[in-house]
Order: structure tokens, then sequence, then C-alpha cells
């Protein structure tokens, strides 16, 4: 499993920030490509100033994929916008985890 890490700090509309999001994540999961190889998660600092986003994918080639896909582009300029420029990114690759579980949405 390879993934990223992108972290920013964010003082700008909630509400657009949740519709950028929440349409992102939509589209991800209209993409039969991509369902079940690429999992993307967003997470806001305790504190809400800040904001990390966390992509995981099996194989460089559903990175690519998304990658080539219209909404990933608009998607990357969004955050660039909501970072005030390049956010700060960790490309990683994954070596071992715990079994995962589902814990609902808060």
């Amino acid at each position: 499993m390879f993934g990223i890490v992108i972290e920013y700090d964010f003082s700008g509309d909630e509400a657009n920030w949740q519709k950028t999001i929440d349409t992102f994540i939509d589209k991800i999961n209209e993409d039969d490509r991509l369902n079940g190889r690429f999992i993307y998660q967003v997470n806001i600092r305790k504190d809400g100033s800040g904001r990390l986003h966390i992509g995981q994918w099996d194989e460089e080639g559903t990175l690519a994929h998304l990658q080539s896909q219209p909404f990933f582009a608009e998607f990357a300029g969004k955050v660039k916008e909501f970072a005030g420029g390049a956010p700060k990114t960790t490309v990683f690759k994954n070596m071992v985890q715990t079994n995962t579980m589902s814990l609902g949405s808060s």
C-alpha cells in the first residue's frame, strides 16, 4: 500500500471547504476503478486550525487513474487555495498496520 499525507492550516469558509471535500469523496466513491483500491480520509486538528488528508492506494496504476480524472485536478487546486500555497506533503509506503475497523462518523 502506498500513501500520502497532506497537511495545512486553514481559517477560511468552512462551508466551502466541506462542500469541496464532500464532492471529492463522492467522486472517488462513484469511480468503479477506485472503489476498494483508493482510500481517502480527511481530518481536522482538535483545535480546528489545521487539516490533515491521508490518501492510500494499492498500486501506482490506481494513483495514475485518479490523477487523470478532471475532478482530481479541480480538488488539488482547491486544496492549494485552502492552504494558501502548496501544502506540506509526505509520500509513504505502508509497511505494517493493525486490522481495520469501522468506527462510524462523528
